[in-house]
């Protein structure tokens, strides 16, 4: 049975949102005033606009305010009064360079009520002032935060939606279950809420009987036939959580119009000019015990896939045999679109028929390689939304992997722009610090920076750093600052198409087949660990360590949006077309059968594909496991063996320190568990196929093991073959030859903290790894077609694999040192940024694709000049080869007509 692609009814909408500031200032400050011509030729709306070349440059030069940075603007813990904010407003411009704000009531000592009559007269003054200096303002949609409750969380504490609304939010899915053995006969009554599905389930063969219709009175009666039975009931209650179900659409319009349209209602008129954008906080699926439902899930099931779901519940919780990937690819993809459709999508819709002004914001733990049990799909939470965003907040929840999602989120669904919230609880951080985390960002397609934060009260500062002309720490510095952002705004903003060569597929599929609830984890840390997924890891390999830009390819796009002509997989977006000449299937068990199916269509006429880690075995439709095994074996019909690592456990989840970083045969990488602690941490590679062996060889980063021990597996049990205590570097140990297809490493004891293990080999004597493998295997398909396999990607055979598929990639940096970058092309330009992030200084040299003459933009400076450069034909290929040398934390653009 096919999987439609949910697309629940959407608003009517313009064919391009509206521009992120959609009218330029009634007046700007004397020091900052441009001609205004320029917001018409070029970005004045977020359609396709001429390049005005003598404005731009005027607006790079000295950037209007709708071009600059607008923070998020704390009222912290206090009274604010109208004087206050006309103040600080004012220096916010003047001194700080702002172009705006966007205030964030905090605290439970902030007054006035939050959405009292006094309140809107608060921030009446605010949009006064705001609308008097030529500034924008953006709707926080909160007291506190998540967005949801009117105020529980980080507020005064009061539930205010779930005050007015009790009915209207959060819901939990519970399963309760019996244990019978048959024959017998079975009666129970039913538990409190709504009754969801039914089943038994037979515990040895896996048949499954649905008794959904079969219950009566408020009570179950069943005669259990002969075996083993689970009965299984799923009933769908009242959380308590006070946040709206994010799942209704119907709820959430509740919350849009007790926090939402008061706004309106009181200055409407200055929707879509003053007031220039909303704004929500961190709504998320892993409240409700990790189990966020809402009763009418079976409805929207049914209108969308034409049968019912109920036989499919217990695939939400345990395995239910050769249907379990396929059923959560139906069961979680359900509840990602109703998700999608929910909050975001319901607020943007008001924001669209409101002045047309865009939504900001991002999901919570956005940052996690398994989005299931948090965002549902962290790509498709976006697809409703104008502006999809993630939160750069903290030293350590490693986000910087995930911009690059975000941002293909734009170029998926032909978007404008994407955001971060940017800096909170990273302490004071130095200039060349809050510089390269703007640069990383929009190297990797981020455009539209929120900082975090500015505070009204600052003897209250809640989380680091202050970014107010108040702080004699960033005072002098932030009128620089801001004008470099407005630099960056100008050219990056402007309404245009990316470029890049490479498609990774987004392994959605295979992230909610290996999903279920009551995992290993908790909710907040994604509650499975899928150990196939490596599309993280190749993706910052990709874009930190091989330098070369790529799109995240969402399955739903590939099916809708992608057509193959020749040896080209076309995007096929009206703005943001790409044409990808690679497509890189990273690890998956699942794939959607359509999906692999339009790859093979690539790959037989003539395109790129190149595969690594776990080739896919079932579909994500029933019905399809054959054909996606005979498939892939079509494709890559060598590939006899695949060597995968799996662990107990992953350090936050993220994918920056998952079970493949231990056996990628790269020294600089690390595998790390969680800190649980009372248990033992293991790691193991699976060889696929029994391997002879009697060594192994471990590295250790920070030496903090004490006690470890080895185990291979006989089909039926682990059994230990080496022991001992500290491991360091190297360490090496031997035992009699074993044939295994499974070893482990075992950690029973450590000094401090956690393990970090940055290579585990396997040897038969003075043989190779046996647990990783650098070889290309490459099979020649029709019409120049290649598939190529990496067992263990890392940055050197995943560079050779691309140089195998492609010889001339849009842009090549040709030295060691690289340089991240963007390439966009605005109406006959083609715009690409750079940038140096590394701690020394770099004479590169980029080769970009095309003939054409480049001028250098210095955003740090806003001068002009022309660069080193030489036009010539490699391969075949008119190229363009500019000399960009860069200090340490420097930037640069190229500019070329072709």
């Amino acid at each position: 049975m096919a999987l439609p692609w949910l697309h629940f009814p959407v608003a009517n909408r313009s064919a391009h949102p509206p521009a992120m500031f959609p009218k330029p200032p009634h007046k700007l400050h004397a020091t900052i005033y441009l001609p205004l011509l320029s917001l018409i030729c070029l970005l004045a709306t977020l359609g396709a606009a001429p390049w005005c070349r003598a404005d731009v440059k005027s607006d790079f030069v000295q950037p209007p305010l709708k071009f600059r940075a607008r923070p998020l603007w704390f009222w912290n813990n206090t009274a604010v009064t109208a004087a206050g904010v006309e103040e600080q407003l004012q220096g916010a411009r003047d001194r700080s360079g702002y172009g705006g704000m966007a205030p964030l009531p905090f605290g439970d000592k902030f007054t006035p009520k939050y959405l009292s009559e006094e309140y809107f007269n608060l921030y009446g003054a605010t949009v006064n002032k705001a609308r008097k200096l030529g500034m924008f303002l953006t709707i926080y949609d909160e007291y506190g935060f998540p967005s949801g409750s009117g105020g529980a969380n980080m507020g005064d504490g009061i539930p205010r939606f779930k005050n007015k609304y009790p009915d209207a939010t959060l819901r939990r899915l519970d399963k309760l279950e019996d244990a019978v053995t048959g024959p017998a006969a079975y009666t129970k009554t039913l538990p409190p809420g709504k009754l969801m599905s039914l089943v038994a389930m037979n515990t040895d063969t896996k048949q499954r009987v649905d008794l959904t219709d079969k219950t009566a009175a408020g009570s179950i009666s069943w005669d259990v036939p002969a075996g083993s039975w689970k009965i299984m009931t799923f009933v769908c209650v009242l959380d308590g959580d006070p946040n709206v179900d994010y799942l209704d659409s119907d709820r959430c319009a509740k919350y849009v119009d007790m926090v939402y349209q008061p706004y309106y209602d009181h200055f409407g008129k200055d929707f879509g000019a003053t007031i220039a954008g909303a704004f929500y906080d961190e709504p998320t699926l892993y409240r409700a015990q990790g189990r966020t439902w809402t009763e009418r899930f079976n409805e929207k099931f049914q209108a969308a896939y034409g049968f019912s779901p109920t036989a499919y519940y217990p695939a939400l919780w345990y395995d239910i045999g050769p249907q379990t990937q396929a059923a959560r690819n139906y069961l979680f993809g359900c509840r990602a679109e109703m998700y999608a459709a929910g909050y975001a999508k319901t607020v943007q819709d008001w924001c669209t028929a409101h002045g047309g002004i865009p939504l900001l914001g991002h999901q919570d733990q956005e940052n996690l390689k398994n989005p299931v049990g948090v965002s549902a799909d962290l790509m498709k939470s976006y697809r409703y939304q104008d502006v999809p965003g993630v939160d750069k907040i903290g030293w350590d929840n490693d986000p910087e992997a995930y911009y690059k999602i975000v941002s293909s989120v734009t170029y998926n669904w032909d978007k404008a722009q994407s955001m971060t919230e940017t800096y909170g609880a990273m302490g004071n951080l130095s200039w060349d610090r809050l510089y390269s985390v703007v640069m990383e960002q929009y190297a990797k397609g981020i455009n539209t920076i929120v900082p975090h934060g500015v505070w009204y009260n600052l003897d209250k500062v809640t989380y680091l750093p202050e970014l107010s002309y108040h702080n004699a720490r960033y005072a002098e510095g932030l009128p620089a600052y801001n004008t470099y952002i407005g630099r960056l705004n100008v050219l990056l903003q402007a309404r245009g198409r990316h470029v890049a060569d490479i498609a990774l597929i987004y392994p959605i599929a295979t992230l909610q087949a290996g999903f279920h609830f009551g995992g290993e984890l908790d909710p907040y840390s994604g509650g499975v660990n899928v150990p196939e997924a490596d599309y993280v890891y190749l993706g910052e390999l990709l874009s930190t360590k091989v330098c070369r830009d790529f799109t995240f390819l969402h399955p739903e796009v590939l099916d809708e949006r992608c057509t193959v002509e020749g040896d080209t997989l076309k995007l096929n977006n009206k703005v943001n077309y790409e044409n990808y000449k690679v497509v890189i299937l990273p690890g998956h068990q699942t794939i959607r059968w359509s999906n692999l199916q339009k790859l093979k269509e690539y790959y037989a006429k003539g395109g790129k594909v190149i595969a690594t880690g776990q080739l896919p075995s079932k579909s994500a439709e029933f019905g399809h496991d054959a054909d996606v095994v005979a498939t892939i074996k079509e494709m890559f019909p060598k590939v006899s063996q695949q060597i995968i690592a799996t662990a107990c456990s992953e350090w936050r989840e993220t994918g920056a320190y998952e079970a493949a970083k231990a056996i990628d045969g790269d020294a600089n990488t690390h595998w790390a568990p969680s800190e649980a602690a009372a248990k033992q941490w293991w790691l193991e590679v699976n060889f696929g196929s029994p391997q002879t062996f009697n060594s192994t060889v471990i590295d250790e980063d920070s030496n903090r093991v004490s006690a470890y021990h080895i185990e291979t597996w006989d089909g039926k049990t682990w059994t230990s073959c080496a022991k001992g205590t500290t491991l360091g570097s190297h360490k090496t140990d031997k035992f009699a030859t074993i044939t295994a297809s499974r070893v482990r490493l075992v950690i029973d004891g450590v000094t401090a903290s956690t393990p970090a293990i940055r290579e585990f080999a396997v040897h038969l004597d003075a043989g190779p790894n046996l647990a990783h493998s650098d070889a290309l295997i490459v099979q020649e398909g029709a019409n120049g077609g290649r598939s190529i396999y990496l067992n263990s990607p890392n940055q050197t055979n995943l560079r050779q694999a691309l140089d195998l598929a492609l010889k001339i990639y849009d842009v090549d940096t040709l030295s060691d040192q690289k340089l991240r970058y963007i390439h966009r092309v605005v109406g006959e330009h083609q715009v690409y940024f750079f940038a140096n992030l590394a701690d020394k200084a770099t004479a590169a040299t980029v080769r970009l694709r095309g003939k054409f003459t480049p001028e250098a933009w210095d955003p740090h400076t806003g001068e002009f000049s022309t660069p080193e450069f030489t036009n010539a034909v490699e391969d075949g290929e008119p190229v363009t080869l500019v000399k960009v040398p860069l200090e340490p934390v420097k930037s640069r653009f190229i500019i070329g007509k072709n």
